[in-house]
């Protein structure tokens, strides 16, 4: 099989390099022998409805509004539906909200495919975050932070952990969400680049059970964050 990797809107979703995201699960099934394609789906492009996993990035806040109206009128909740994998960060993770704020100071509706809603804090969260998983089985989250917003979780939701270091969601000290095969989170990095256990979970959720993969380098760096922010 080849898995089809959906990046979403790279114009728009792309500010703080999460495409990248993209490019680690493909090349995580690469060294397992399996196929994958990125399918970069620009904002003039009909999305296509037949991407395993759709990974959604950070950006700004017109892009963003731009972003979800084109989503919503491709019908992009359907795509959840029908078992697509979602990994969505920063501006990503509010698009799939109820409601979130837009550039011009007013609620705007998300997609609604998360119970949650995003309200201004009124200074950017920026730094180092780490995060203790409560939602997934995966060992300490590592990232970096840098948004504006306070993520609410409404009673449909489950938080992806709770925060170690830096704001997170910036309510209730937990960081991201879970929701079935859906996870947003506030982790730049890319995220997955950083926590490759969080790769291999989403590609697992496509292809079944995966063999690990001897990685050294990869937690060695990962060990050298986590100390260096948790002091």
């Amino acid at each position: 099989m080849t898995v089809r990797i959906g990046l979403v809107f790279p114009e728009l979703l792309g500010t703080y390099g999460d495409g990248g995201n993209a490019i680690v699960l493909a090349q995580r099934l690469r060294w397992r022998g399996i196929d994958a394609a990125i399918a970069r789906i620009g904002v003039d492009d009909p999305p296509p409805d037949d991407c395993d996993i759709y990974v959604l990035g950070g950006g700004e806040d017109a892009p963003q509004t731009f972003a979800t109206d084109r989503l919503g009128e491709a019908g992009f909740a359907q795509f959840v539906e029908r078992g697509a994998v979602v990994f969505a960060v920063c501006a990503g993770f509010q698009i799939l909200g109820r409601t979130f704020t837009g550039s011009d100071g007013q609620p705007q509706p998300g997609l609604g495919i998360i119970d949650c809603t995003t309200r201004p804090k009124g200074e950017r969260q920026i730094g180092e975050l780490v995060v203790e998983p409560t939602g997934l089985d995966l060992p300490m989250l590592t990232g970096f932070e840098n948004h504006g917003g306070i993520t609410e979780l409404g009673a449909g939701a489950s938080a992806l952990g709770r925060v170690k270091v830096g704001f997170g969601n910036g309510t209730g000290g937990v960081e991201g969400v879970v929701a079935g095969h859906v996870v947003g989170t506030y982790l730049h990095g890319p995220a997955l680049a950083r926590n490759p256990a969080l790769a291999d979970l989403l590609l697992s959720w496509v292809v079944g059970a995966l063999e690990p993969l001897d990685e050294p380098i990869i937690e060695r760096l990962r060990s050298e964050r986590l100390k260096a922010a948790l002091g």
